[in-house]
């Protein structure tokens, strides 16, 4: 049951929303216990709860952090590590604090925006998830521990479909929000949410590596779900075994006749090739898959006569403190009459980047929103049928590629920059492109969570 109280903003605010309260069905709404509706709004500026959560700072880790808490992880440390450890009560307490300054923010925004399709949703999903998590009981036994675990994964399925409504939500809402807001809350939003499925995922792997004792070949290489000795060529060349096998007409907008005909590009490594750091396994090949992803596909329509279609190039290099990757394609460049600047392909704006408001990728964004597979952006769930039955190699939880919907990008922007890299693309108009990718070495950087 949700307790309201005087708000604590003025009153003529509140009152101004009551005023703006639609009476259409796409009213946000979340659920009482005993199955009632009540419109969002009624307790939007007003719960007790959320402010309490989100009066509290949230407790940022570094990637070092991580490992070492995991590496000495037994039964007792389980449940009983401390406040800064990843651990079950950690994130039961952890992840409302973020949640709710995630819920803050959008109560932040134009009710107009708000009350959009696919940002009510996100709305009513966060505040349900916030409302579980600060009831749920201290954990102090493994069987617990396997409840808790369960608890999260469930809720871990529910928000599959956060990132195509808020991206479809956002969209539909840039004519209200100046570029430079819009982006900012969805740059906030993306990177909460990878913090908080980080910690979850993290504690989950770990709970599975005290069960199996840690014999199982994962269990030696990774701590949770950090691999300790990543091997970066390893991963590019994972990469592009599934890209290059994929068939050749998958883009529904590459040109046809002899174009089909040309196998993919080659993709050739250099540098410093036999490079190893600590690193999240997931977030590295996510961005590596996209960025070859989008050289792959875009060397393809520029050489449309080709027999064989130029090489890609992938350099590796590692210093004291940092891997860098330089990929280099001949795929004519990003500059086009949608797009003014390489950057323009991380906004969310249609300001900025017209293709957001295109109908044929709302269109997806409304049917990726509403189906059951969601979207997580990670590279197993683009791995099709046609991937599984050729390539043992592939992820097991593989499903159909997502449609074109502008994520890829954004995402891989945001994977790179979490624990302080950067990405950086380079357009060689009419030649190709350039980009330049860095990740921190030595695991000292802070989640870049912004509060």
């Amino acid at each position: 049951m949700f307790v309201c109280r005087a708000p604590s903003n003025p009153a003529g605010r509140v009152s101004a929303l009551r005023g703006l309260l639609p009476t259409s069905s796409s009213t946000p709404r979340v659920r009482r216990s005993g199955g009632r509706g009540i419109s969002t709004a009624v307790h939007f500026y007003q719960n007790r709860q959320l402010e309490e959560y989100a009066s509290k700072p949230a407790t940022r880790l570094t990637l070092r952090q991580l490992v070492f808490f995991g590496k000495s992880m037994n039964a007792e440390r389980l449940i009983k590590a401390s406040y800064i450890c990843g651990s079950a009560n950690y994130v039961r307490t952890e992840l409302p604090i973020r949640i709710a300054h995630r819920l803050r923010d959008m109560q932040a925004l134009p009710y107009v925006v708000v009350t959009q399709e696919g940002v009510a949703k996100v709305y009513e999903l966060y505040w349900t998830a916030f409302d579980k998590f600060r009831r749920y009981p201290e954990i102090t036994t493994l069987e617990e521990n396997d409840d808790f675990c369960n608890f999260v994964r469930g809720l871990l399925n529910e928000h599959k479909s956060v990132i195509p409504n808020l991206s479809l939500g956002l969209s539909l809402s840039s004519p209200y929000l100046l570029p430079d807001r819009l982006d900012t809350f969805m740059r906030r939003m993306l990177v909460s949410r990878i913090s908080r499925r980080v910690l979850a995922e993290h504690h989950i792997a770990l709970t599975e590596s005290v069960k199996s004792r840690g014999q199982s070949p994962q269990a030696q290489e990774s701590v949770g779900i950090i691999c300790t000795g990543l091997q970066v060529q390893d991963s590019i060349e994972r990469c592009v075994r599934y890209l290059r096998k994929r068939p050749r007409d998958i883009d529904e907008d590459i040109l046809s006749g002899s174009l089909n005909d040309a196998e993919w590009s080659e993709v050739i490594v250099d540098g410093h090739k036999d490079t190893r750091f600590a690193y999240i396994r997931e977030h590295l090949e996510y961005i590596i898959f996209e960025l070859l992803k989008n050289s792959l596909r875009a060397t393809r329509q520029k050489h449309p006569s080709a027999r064989v279609l130029p090489p890609i190039r992938v350099t590796v290099v590692a210093s004291d403190n940092d891997v860098y990757l330089r990929i280099s394609d001949q795929g004519g460049g990003l500059i086009s009459p949608e797009i003014k600047s390489p950057s323009d392909l991380f906004s969310f704006s249609h300001v900025r980047n017209a293709t957001r408001l295109a109908d044929a990728r709302l269109g997806a964004l409304r049917t990726l929103s509403s189906s059951q597979q969601g979207m997580t952006a990670t590279v197993s769930e683009q791995i099709g049928k046609w991937q599984r039955d050729s390539d043992g190699d592939a992820p097991a939880d593989g499903v159909n590629p997502h449609p074109r919907i502008g994520i890829g990008l954004p995402m891989s922007n945001i994977y790179a920059t979490y624990f302080g890299g950067s990405l950086e693309l380079v357009s060689l108009d009419g030649y190709g492109t350039d980009v330049y990718v860095r990740l921190p070495k030595l695991g000292k950087n802070l989640e870049g969570i912004e509060l």
